[in-house]
């Protein structure tokens, strides 16, 4: 009984503001604390930064699990379903069964690389390429799945297709396959493989961690999809800027995964892919100016570059997107006038991760971990390391 009360839709909505509004204390509690600290007792500096930032993540996760089921509680509720018009039984079994799966593979192959390439590094290859495989059978499923519950809900729902509105499917559909293109062009300027040590998947689930738990601390939705967030794009293009574009598109990708099964605003499988993989895959392209030649004292200026780079692509798949699925929402209008203005909040997202990522990249702390994590010489005279 208490279980069943517990998971309602209500549940959710009473306990974002309190997670919010708690997580913006702490952190600016946090940052207060170090600032002082900085100029007060600079040699315990480092040691209390370190121990912050772990607490920190530990807090982010707690909150990430706990709001994330609450959630998909939410989300795929009796409640929920009636109100949308949804049928809660295709959406539980088209939708969210195989995203789960499809992140929860993709989860479980990192790990099994990681563990391979500790204490079995001959057969990281074959672990890789096994895991690759069924992540991607599990993708193909996925979007099998879309396709079905989609021509099966949607198609001739009379809404999203009707005299004054239509979902245009091929041009959806190319729209994704150029997208895909773009992104995976840029990534290639980045000369860094793809290939995950055991620091970098270490990372790679930290930032991703922190990335989704932010994602929940929303300082405004927008009515149709999508909001503008505490900063929650930070921890994954700061990963794409110390560990490499290639590396920061393959995180993206999966933490797009993970934004579709916590908010399901799906209406067709290229859709999905435009607003969830492949635009969040755009956020690791902030990793490409990290070797643009701008003065070397001023990394902030590169990221800021990058972090810019990463809001346009982005913007760029969800204004496809909303001109191409969702011209309902136009009520008459330009549909892409409509979408071009509606997805503009992305650039106050991108503007506020500029604006922390400065701050942070002002760090003598934070650079040398950077460095280290690279392996890069202090001075930073080999370019090829540059900072």
């Amino acid at each position: 009984m208490f279980l069943s009360s517990l998971l309602t839709a209500s549940v959710f909505d009473i306990v974002e503001p309190i997670a919010k509004w708690t997580t913006v204390g702490l952190v600016i509690a946090a940052m207060v604390a170090c600032f002082i600290l900085f100029f007060v007792k600079r040699t315990m500096f480092a040691r209390v930064l370190k121990y912050t930032l772990f607490g920190l993540f530990v807090y982010l996760l707690a909150l990430a699990i706990l709001l994330f089921s609450l959630d998909i509680a939410k989300h795929y509720s009796d409640a929920y379903a009636e109100e949308n018009w949804l049928d809660k039984q295709a959406l539980v079994q088209f939708v969210l069964i195989p995203l789960v799966v499809l992140a929860a593979l993709a989860l479980c192959a990192l790990v099994a690389f990681a563990v391979s390439a500790k204490y079995a590094p001959t057969r990281k290859k074959l672990i890789a390429l096994c895991g690759g495989i069924l992540t991607a059978i599990a993708l193909i499923s996925a979007l099998v799945c879309l396709a079905i519950y989609y021509n099966k809900k949607i198609a001739n729902d009379g809404y999203y297709n009707s005299d004054s509105a239509t979902v245009k499917q091929l041009a959806l559909y190319i729209s994704a396959l150029l997208a895909v293109a773009a992104i995976v062009g840029l990534s290639l300027f980045d000369k860094q493989k793809l290939t995950f040590d055991s620091h970098a998947l270490a990372y790679a689930g930290i930032c991703t961690a922190m990335s989704f738990a932010l994602s929940y601390i929303k300082l405004w939705d927008m009515p149709a999809g999508g909001s503008v967030t505490l900063v929650s794009l930070l921890p994954l293009m700061l990963y794409g800027y110390i560990f490499g574009a290639k590396k920061g598109v393959f995180v993206g990708f999966v933490y797009g995964i993970l934004q579709a099964v916590q908010d399901p605003w799906l209406i067709h499988p290229a859709q999905f892919l435009l607003d969830y993989p492949i635009a969040f895959s755009a956020v690791g392209l902030a990793g490409l100016t990290r070797k643009l030649p701008v003065p070397k004292k001023l990394p902030q200026v590169k990221f800021a570059i990058g972090a810019v780079l990463a809001g346009c692509m982005r913007f760029i798949c969800h204004v496809l997107s909303g001109a191409l699925a969702f011209e309902a929402y136009a009520e008459g209008q330009n549909v892409w006038v409509y979408s071009l203005g509606y997805n503009s909040y992305v650039f106050i997202d991108a503007a506020l991760v500029v604006a922390v990522g400065i701050f942070v990249l002002s760090s003598k702390a934070f650079l040398s971990t950077v460095m280290r994590l690279n392996k890069e010489h202090p001075n930073g005279k080999n370019e090829q390391t540059t900072v």
